[in-house]
């Protein structure tokens, strides 16, 4: 997910609670909401290089616990105090938690078990940033600000805004669960389906760039070419009006490239480290 969606998520988990537990509560579930990112200081070797290593160790579950002590370092260091470093530890980890969880939604990916395998692994729920989730996380955040500004003209007590950050994460989590329902409908009507005279060997579903939900970019693949289709799963689906990619013969210069590194490494999800 982006940076944005993430930092917001961890605000919203302070708010609903764990800031309880820990003085700066806040600030250390934004940074530990956002640290496994810190591989983009592997671009000073090249774009390719940041590319290869692009949500691999930092994003693994094996670095989560080293990765959610960076937070806790800075927030210290920011406090000038080491006193309940273990709690701000543990609500670190939370809050790394929250990236890889959300990075496993969406359809770039996520390497979990770096540095024992290099597979990924992706839900394909969510693009890299989703305006839904947007509104829902703004508005978590925004609310309480203005409550505050007119609790003050009024001279009322103002809210925590505790309540409006638990119904973000509550929403967050249920609108991922009905695109997951969703998304499984779309693999499931393309399945379901003859093209061109037989059924597919492979398909995948992946988000639509627009608003919906339910609009769904649908691919399968035939033994001598692919088709590409908008699958909307409230709709009729028809297999006919999909566009039509040919496969091209085999051919021994293509070979000779998928042998080359870097490509070698990405065709088959392993590391292309030096």
């Amino acid at each position: 997910m982006d940076n944005l969606t993430h930092s917001l998520t961890g605000l919203m988990l302070s708010r609903a609670g764990l800031n309880r537990f820990y003085p700066r509560a806040t600030l250390l579930l934004i940074l530990a909401a956002n640290v496994p990112d810190i591989d983009i200081v592997t671009i000073v070797r090249g774009p390719l290089y940041y590319f290869e290593q692009h949500r691999g160790i930092t994003h693994s579950l094996a670095a989560m616990p080293v990765m959610a002590l960076l937070p806790v370092l800075v927030v210290c260091a920011i406090g000038k105090s080491l006193r309940g470093w273990a709690v701000a530890w543990a609500l670190s980890i939370l809050g790394v938690a929250s990236h890889l969880l959300l990075d496993w939604t969406n359809v770039y990916g996520i390497r979990l078990l770096s540095p024992f395998s290099s597979q990924w692994f992706h839900l394909d729920l969510i693009n890299l940033f989703d305006l839904i989730i947007w509104a829902v996380l703004l508005l978590g955040w925004l609310a309480p600000m203005i409550g505050r500004l007119v609790s003050g003209e009024m001279g009322a007590k103002p809210g925590t805004g505790q309540g409006l950050a638990i119904f973000a994460l509550s929403f967050f989590l249920l609108y991922d669960c009905g695109r997951f329902l969703w998304h499984q409908r779309a693999i499931d009507i393309l399945n379901a389906r003859d093209y061109r005279g037989g059924p597919p060997i492979r398909t995948a579903a992946f988000p639509d760039p627009g608003v919906s939900p339910l609009v769904w970019q649908g691919w399968i693949e035939r033994p001598n070419f692919v088709m590409h289709f908008s699958v909307n799963v409230l709709k009729q689906f028809d297999p006919t009006v999909g566009a039509v990619i040919y496969t091209p013969p085999p051919d021994p210069a293509m070979e000779a490239a998928r042998q080359a590194h870097p490509f070698f490494c990405a065709s088959r999800n392993i590391r292309c480290g030096p």
